[in-house]
């Protein structure tokens, strides 16, 4: 900055009227000498003319300067990249030094700003900057205490970092490392968000080298839950690399990929990541074969319809093979019933099969209703939706599929008639079917009426769903490997109708089909784990009781630890516990595998600050530019030490070997000058003496 040069005035010692007639006399007699050609003229004259400028006394003026209180910002980068080696203890012992010498700067108050980063929002440096110096009065300069990695570096110089004068203040860069560091990563370039169980899927990773050349080997490794390691793929940084998964259940997969690590690199914590694939089944098959037209065959059509991934197959029986009448062949319009397609070649490869009013009436002969029997106890799904049809001689329950069934209905006395509301049995309050159903809605606090139902003479398996004397409505059961489950009312789509309310009925058909197909959701043993605030929680849902609670824990690094699970108060058949994950630096790895005598599941570490993770160096590079166009400077602490902090004249320079400067701001006070002579009075004297010596040596010659 340009100091204002002093300001040159007139004290005359004379009045000026007097001595400009001095001035003209001399004038008059200097023009009478040119013209007489008198000797030693021009000495005289200029002896005259310092007489008359020291007569004029020039006076130059001093305008009086004070320096301004100063403010100055400490701001501390403490973003999680800042736990990376010895960061954090650089950054203290800096941050300690200076707020001690700013204390000792007369006039100087150092403010410190401490920036957490993280959450998902990366290190905002320049965020923080911006709101601390709109409250400071006279901005001196800026003290970043960082790894060097910021998220909002500006591209031009920020009005922060000027006065309101418009000078601009010195931002210096303290960083914490002994100098630029190099770092590996490894990122994930796709993944499929579904994968059919069954097929595999294909993973496109890439490992990137920072802060050195790429193309150098890596091997990228797979964390297996015992503490294992498989090599996945050879490949070089920089380039990408496609990696095969193969999916062989349903719901959450998770993977841990890690890069091999780089010699020298600042972290090991971004060298992982862990993949999270989702197993769906392809479209899950569903045969649904109505007998007489009824009002439940339109809803189970229209639910299983609207679902996306289901594939409806639905025969209706209008005629049975018996039913004699006159009507010609060739005039009925109806598509022959392809028993032997259906129950004998492609039976297996539906997953659910529904019976909705089946009556049997000779359709399918033995050996197809065998196979029916069979290819639950192989794991497939059966419903029956059982009405009137079920009390006559010769229904399913007659049939080999009757030793799959959970319940028989007598053929005397067999049916309910009269108005009640569907309830949940104990069990039902549990169960994953009907736990979720809503008790209250348009129906008010109890689900709306049917009027008829199937009386029971014995039943197997577990009761959801009954009428308010205790009468079975809902019986679930396993036969060998697959499920089954009655509905022993056909009047459910009195709910679809809003009979005096309605009720859930396409939720409850949802779950329940859903469960015949063994969704992992809706599975009544459940052990499912989730980590927050540094721990591990774990559930365990039971229909019965658990005699061993006890879960064991296995660590990314293959250690064992168990923990007691308790029955919760909450939710009946629900037991829970947790455990603290030990607070490491840096993980091994990422995934806990939990097992519960014999469910297992896996957890994850969240990646809470993914942007953070990117890039663990410590580099000048981000913020050499602004560091330079602002005049400040760049220091090492692991290498240079912490800088002595100086304050420095306006006009720079404002860092040096081993300290970093903060400029003093100086304003001028109007009222206050000070004046002193141009010319100092000794050195006219002794010119005018001089001057007039010499004229008479002349004028004497």
């Amino acid at each position: 900055m340009m100091f204002p040069l002093p300001s040159l005035i007139w004290m005359p010692v004379l009045p000026l009227w007097l001595l400009l007639t001095v001035a003209g006399l001399s004038i008059i007699m200097g023009l009478y000498g040119l013209i007489r050609h008198a000797r030693g003229l021009l000495w005289r004259a200029g002896a005259i003319i310092i007489g008359l400028l020291w007569l004029a006394n020039p006076q130059q003026t001093h305008p009086h300067k004070q320096i301004q209180p100063q403010d100055a910002l400490l701001v501390v980068d403490l973003s999680p990249s800042m736990e990376v080696g010895t960061r954090r203890a650089l950054i203290e012992r800096a941050r300690s030094q200076l707020l001690a010498q700013g204390q000792a700067l007369h006039g100087l108050t150092l403010h410190q700003i401490d920036v957490a980063g993280g959450n998902g929002q990366g290190t905002r440096l320049f965020e923080a900057i911006d709101r601390a110096t709109l409250t400071l009065n006279n901005p001196a300069g800026i003290l970043l205490l960082t790894d060097g990695m910021d998220h909002d570096v500006p591209a031009q110089l920020p009005s922060s970092l000027k006065t309101i004068t418009g000078q601009t203040i010195p931002l210096h860069l303290l960083l914490a490392a002994k100098g630029e560091e190099t770092d590996r990563r490894l990122r994930i370039l796709s993944a499929p968000p579904y994968v059919i169980i069954g097929q595999t899927a294909h993973i496109s990773v890439q490992v990137d080298d920072l802060g050195t050349m790429a193309g150098q080997a890596v091997d990228i490794l797979e964390h297996g839950g015992d503490g294992r390691t498989t090599v996945l793929a050879h490949t070089q940084s920089g380039q990408a690399v496609d990696i095969a998964i193969p999916i062989t259940h349903a719901g959450l997969t998770l993977k841990e990929l890690t890069a091999s690590p780089l010699a020298g690199e600042a972290s090991l914590r971004n060298n992982s990541t862990v993949l999270r694939l989702q197993g769906v089944r392809d479209r899950l098959r569903v045969l649904l074969v109505s007998g007489v037209p009824n009002q439940g065959a339109r809803v189970w059509r229209s639910l299983l319809k609207a679902d996306p991934s289901v594939d409806l197959v639905h025969f209706t029986i209008l005629r049975s093979p018996d039913t004699a009448d006159d009507t010609p062949l060739s005039d009925l319009a109806l598509i022959p019933f392809p028993t032997h397609e259906l129950f004998s070649q492609k039976i297996n490869s539906f997953d659910l099969i529904i019976l909705d009013g089946f009556s049997n009436q000779n359709i399918l002969p033995e050996s197809y209703l065998e196979n029916i029997a069979h290819y639950v106890r192989q794991g497939g799904g059966l419903l029956v939706v059982g009405g009137p049809e079920m009390t006559q001689a010769g229904t399913l329950q007659d049939t080999p599929v009757g030793a799959v069934l959970p319940a028989h209905i007598p053929s005397e006395n067999g049916l309910i008639l009269q108005p009640f509301s569907p309830k949940r049995t104990a069990l039902g309050l549990s169960h994953p079917v009907t736990r979720a159903l809503p008790t209250h809605g348009p129906w008010g606090d109890a689900w709306g009426p049917w009027y008829r139902a199937l009386r029971t003479d014995q039943t197997q398996g577990r009761t959801l769903l009954a009428t308010p004397s205790g009468a079975p409505l809902l019986v679930l059961d396993q036969s060998d490997k697959g499920r089954v489950a009655m509905l022993l009312s056909d009047q459910i789509w009195l709910w679809s109708r809003g009979e005096k309310g309605g009720g859930p009925q396409a939720e409850l058909l949802r779950r329940l089909s859903h469960w015949l197909m063994k969704e992992p959701e809706l599975e009544e043993n459940q052990l499912e784990a989730h980590i927050s605030q540094g721990r591990i929680f774990i559930q365990r849902t039971s229909l019965d009781v658990l005699h061993n609670a006890q879960a064991e824990i296995i660590s990314p690094d293959g250690s064992h630890s168990l923990i007691t699970l308790t029955p919760t108060a909450e939710q009946s058949g629900l037991w829970a516990g947790s455990i603290a994950i030990p607070p490491t630096a840096e993980q091994t790895g990422q995934i806990w595998t939990i097992h519960q005598g014999a469910l297992n599941t896996t957890v994850a570490l969240t990646e809470p600050n993914p942007l953070e993770d990117q890039d663990l160096r410590s580099t000048a590079t981000l913020l050499t530019p602004l560091v330079r166009q602002s005049g400040g400077g760049i220091i090492w602490l692991g290498r240079e030490g912490v800088p002595t902090l100086r304050q420095v004249a306006e006009t720079g320079p404002f860092h040096g070997s081993g300290w970093v400067g903060l400029p003093l701001h100086q304003i001028q006070l109007s009222t206050e000058t000070t004046t002193t002579p141009y010319l100092p009075s000794w050195l006219l004297l002794v010119a005018i003496l001089t001057l007039v010596g010499i004229s008479w040596w002349r004028e004497g010659r």
